[in-house]
């Protein structure tokens, strides 16, 4: 299954990177999570709409294959794919990619849809299951 694949583009500051001058493990999390949130509104699902009727999504689960060092400067893209759609919850497939294609980091993450006030997880909403199944 493969819906709304996205890319979002980065550059890594000095902020980002640790003594060394390349990218702290920790940054590709703000990373990927920039992305999913761009990769919502470009869908015309704006978080702060949600959350004003209590609507959010929590990250559940985040398995991280690091397998090239980003450096400072760098220009790169982060890469934003579902593959599963579940009652209240995302399943998606990033990458943090160089320009010419290699993979810095690959990330799977599982995103749950919550009742932000009870705290607990709820279906995800209609209309914002449709947005994501027509990419539009």
């Amino acid at each position: 299954m493969s819906h709304c694949d996205f890319e979002w583009p980065i550059r890594v500051y000095y902020e980002d990177t640790d003594a060394g001058g390349i990218v702290y493990y920790a940054n590709y999390l703000k990373f990927i999570e920039r992305a999913r949130t761009e990769w919502l509104r470009s869908l015309g699902i704006e978080q702060d709409t949600w959350l004003a009727h209590n609507i959010a999504f929590v990250v559940r689960k985040v398995e991280l294959d690091l397998r090239l060092a980003a450096k400072f400067n760098a220009e790169l893209n982060v890469t934003v794919k579902v593959t599963q759609i579940k009652k209240a919850s995302l399943v998606f497939e990033q990458k943090v990619l160089a320009k010419d294609g290699r993979v810095h980091c690959q990330a799977t993450v599982i995103a749950a849809c919550i009742d932000n006030q009870a705290m607990r997880a709820v279906a995800i909403p209609e209309p914002i299951i449709s947005r994501i199944q027509s990419g539009v």
